[in-house]
């Protein structure tokens, strides 16, 4: 297994940051909030997990060893592969899940790409003592935190176009671009995701080149 990376960011893409290893570049699929962290040509560790498929061998990297063990423990649940957990760590921090499952909370589920109402019910009753209890935050506080899913989006999103390499003012405008996008999803009862917001503001970004 390998447990983590650690070196230059060589490359960063939407969903993929590149960290030279030893000579070598290690292709690491991360979350948008991840990626809002590194910056090309600077140091960088990753703790990691080694998705092995008949056909492939994926990386996948995390800002600490809490986030890869949430990584792990949600694939133990029946239906969720390394894409959908990594889905629903890019809308929920470790802790936000840890709540979510302990509340019994179905729309801060449903608020993940491809996790209906049923499936939401099937996870809370499969993860139900398998994530622990909240790290840095407790349950009492859970109005606090989901008060604040709203607009982390705006950091996210911003972070993770500095990360590939775009100036402040860009970003700042492609964040402006995507805001109706996201204040419709809010309105709508649902969680701005930061993955579509992205591929949105690049989409932006690009026509206005």
């Amino acid at each position: 297994m390998i447990a983590f990376v650690s070196g230059p960011v060589a490359a960063l893409a939407p969903t993929t940051a590149v960290i030279e290893v030893g000579g070598i570049g290690m292709a690491v699929q991360c979350t948008p909030n991840t990626l809002s962290e590194l910056r090309i040509g600077t140091e960088a560790k990753l703790a990691t997990s080694l998705v092995v498929r008949e056909d492939s061998l994926t990386l996948y990297g995390f800002v600490d060893d809490d986030e890869r063990q949430i990584f792990e423990l949600l694939q133990t649940a029946s239906g969720v592969g390394p894409r959908l957990a990594q889905a629903m760590l890019a809308v929920h921090s470790p802790d936000a899940l840890r709540i979510a499952v302990a509340t019994g909370d179905e729309k801060a589920l449903i608020a993940v790409p491809g996790i209906g109402k049923k499936g939401a019910q099937k996870l809370l009753l499969e993860l139900k003592d398998r994530l622990g209890e909240p790290v840095g935050a407790h349950i009492g506080r859970q109005g606090a935190t989901a008060a604040a899913v709203p607009t982390a989006w705006r950091d996210q999103l911003h972070g993770a176009l500095i990360g590939l390499g775009y100036a402040t003012r860009d970003a700042d405008e492609a964040v402006a671009a995507v805001t109706p996008q996201a204040e419709a999803a809010v309105a709508a009862g649902g969680t701005p995701q930061v993955g579509q917001l992205l591929k949105a503001a690049l989409q932006t970004l690009n026509r206005t080149r």
